[in-house]
């Protein structure tokens, strides 16, 4: 996430413990063409199951994994896990689960408002079963009272004898309440349509094994709207880099969190990287020396606002920043 500055209130305190009434039940989910080490803030993928259908036949199986679990190194976990909580029900049911009313009360069984759900039409497709993946969930913005978390997702939907593989991103926003964090609002992506021509380092992006992008940063490099500079800058690092970028364009807050300044990522002029050489970012065990060589080296691929877990000297004025936001990923912000 993040743009140029700290976030207007930084969180005073970090919170390390999971809540012991968070919901346990297996999501669905898969792994990846390209498996990375499991890290803190990802989950044991586990293999497909299957089940009779009523007719005796064996329809498709759905990938599925453990739920998704915050890194205790969080600037505050529970805000997270309330978050993905929501997501993971709202995009995974089984054989005559599907549809809003359905939804509405899964959001229910959380504790939250049912009428959430009126705003999760990308993770409610029509189909017989849906089973969701959570690849990554990093702040969109944290405060004292108020946050955002990008939760970066896999889906996959059966319909008949078809699956199909989706996934979108979805900012929830939060607002501090008791017992615990309470979601206020859904925002998902909108990458918009794929264009029929696509500038070379576009289509070089795409291809490049060493760029993992989901679904929804698909979307947006298929779209044309990410600038040549951003694209430019990642194909640079993924010559040093193995990477998985969470967030580009959409799903990501129009506005730096809590300000009235514009984001560089609606724009297409921004990239977070939340993995480094099968790294998290967030991870405590992960090297601060190789988040430090991934940030200065986004700056010299030309990124003029570099944020991260990692206070930096050096640079143009103000170049690099650390704040709570992004003690889970690196931002890489353009001009030109």
């Amino acid at each position: 996430m993040g743009d140029f500055g700290q976030q207007a209130s930084r969180v005073g305190r970090r919170t390390v413990l999971l809540a012991a009434g968070g919901l346990a039940f297996g999501v669905a989910g898969c792994s990846t063409s390209h498996p990375h080490p499991t890290a803190a803030g990802t989950r044991r993928t586990e293999a497909p199951r299957r089940q009779p259908s009523a007719g005796g036949s064996t329809p498709p199986a759905l990938p599925r994994a453990a739920a998704w679990q915050p890194s205790p190194n969080d600037v505050d976990p529970q805000v997270k896990l309330r978050a993905v909580r929501l997501v993971e029900a709202l995009g995974s049911w089984h054989t005559g689960e599907h549809g809003v009313v359905a939804a509405r009360r899964r959001v229910s069984a959380l504790g939250l408002d049912p009428g959430l759900a009126g705003s999760a039409a990308p993770l409610l497709a029509s189909a017989d079963e849906a089973a969701l993946r959570v690849v990554d969930a990093q702040y969109g913005g944290i405060l004292a009272d108020t946050g955002s978390v990008l939760v970066v997702c896999r889906q996959w939907t059966r319909r008949g004898g078809a699956v199909t593989a989706g996934g979108t991103t979805v900012d929830v926003r939060l607002s501090r309440a008791r017992p615990r964090w309470t979601v206020t609002a859904l925002h998902p992506a909108a990458p918009g349509p794929a264009v029929s021509s696509l500038p070379a380092a576009a289509r070089k992006v795409l291809d490049d094994s060493r760029v993992e992008l989901p679904p929804a940063a698909r979307a947006d490099v298929r779209s044309g709207h990410i600038h040549p500079t951003a694209l430019g800058a990642l194909l640079d690092l993924a010559g040093t880099y193995r990477m998985y970028v969470s967030v580009i364009r959409s799903g990501h807050p129009l506005y730096v969190f809590g300000t009235s300044r514009r984001s560089d990522h609606p724009r297409g002029r921004a990239f977070d990287v939340w993995q480094i050489n099968g790294r998290s970012v967030v991870d405590p065990a992960t090297p601060h020396r190789l988040v430090e060589s991934f940030m200065r080296d986004a700056a010299a691929a030309g990124s003029y606002n570099v944020g991260g877990p990692v206070p930096l000297s050096g640079g143009a004025p103000g170049q690099f920043f650390s704040d709570p936001t992004h003690h889970d990923h690196v931002h890489a912000g353009f001009t030109t």
